[in-house]
């Protein structure tokens, strides 16, 4: 039985959500800063297996976690784990607000690719939507305005594969369950990250530690939060609140990294998320798209 909305336990969870994505890119760049991406990724994906585990249990246990659609799962998987390694080395590159500034394009690509791939209809608001968002990258990237920044073309890159990942995932939820998505994504991207976490594997210093366990579990508290904030109101009420991840870790930026924000990256950041804005008027996201994307 679903719960009964309720606007303060929506926000609740979506504070702890916001909280945990924060966390996760404080983690990131500490544990990128000594280790290199794929390791990270590696390490995340094992122990985020580990924390997943009660959950599967709880559903059914391994015998639940079958999919009747393998090759579905392992195509979002690679894609999804391209677009995290990108993620994670743009990072390094650029500064946090920026990152996810370029990072809030991803529904813009989503809304591109469920058109050609979903059969969704391209409406008026949804035109205007891919429009200022578009723009709005274009902004920050600036790509006439001499060298183009690199982390800015990675994280771009990122979130058209988190575009193509959430598509995937829209697909896969008619037949598998959020627990089993989350499974196989775990699963895929341990084996996936393998060879090359092993091509430059360092012991972690004792001291690295705590950020690992924290990536990690950061990485799975921040979809479940959202998602149980989706579980008590609708997209249009929650994606809204989500936006602060973009002043908050300009905040954030600031105060660890000494990092400055110019008005390019702050108009850019604003259309992108006015577009975002306008694509939520048209219908409510499932919670199982947010919660494994």
């Amino acid at each position: 039985m679903a719960p009964s909305p309720s606007i303060p336990k929506a926000a609740f969870w979506m504070a702890l959500s916001i909280a945990s994505f924060l966390a996760m890119s404080v983690a990131g760049r500490a544990t990128t800063a000594e280790l290199n991406v794929f390791q990270v990724l590696e390490l995340r994906s094992v122990i985020g297996f580990f924390i997943l585990l009660p959950l599967v249990m709880i559903s059914g246990g391994f015998a639940a976690m079958r999919t009747k659609r393998p090759l579905a799962n392992i195509v979002r998987n690679v894609v999804h784990f391209i677009g995290q390694a990108a993620w994670l080395y743009a990072l390094t590159l650029i500064p946090l607000a920026v990152l996810i500034s370029i990072e809030f394009t991803t529904p813009i690509w989503t809304a591109i690719l469920a058109v050609g791939f979903l059969g969704e209809r391209l409406s008026r608001p949804k035109v205007a939507a891919i429009m200022l968002g578009l723009i709005g990258a274009m902004i920050i990237v600036r790509p006439g305005a001499g060298s183009v920044d690199p982390g800015h073309v990675v994280v771009l890159g990122a979130a058209v594969c988190f575009g193509i990942s959430v598509v995937l995932v829209k697909s896969l939820t008619r037949t598998d369950s959020v627990v089993r998505i989350i499974f196989w994504m775990l699963l895929i991207q341990s084996v996936l990250g393998l060879v090359p976490a092993l091509y430059e594997w360092r012991n972690p210093p004792l001291e690295l530690w705590p950020w690992i366990l924290l990536i990690a579990f950061t990485g799975m508290s921040s979809h479940f939060c959202m998602a149980r904030a989706l579980a008590y109101a609708d997209a249009t009420v929650i994606s809204p609140m989500d936006f602060l991840r973009v002043p908050l870790s300009a905040l954030i930026g600031w105060l660890l990294y000494h990092e400055q924000i110019d008005a390019f990256t702050a108009g850019g950041a604003l259309l992108i998320l006015m577009g975002n804005l306008l694509n939520l008027q048209r219908k409510a996201t499932k919670p199982a798209e947010i919660a494994v994307s």
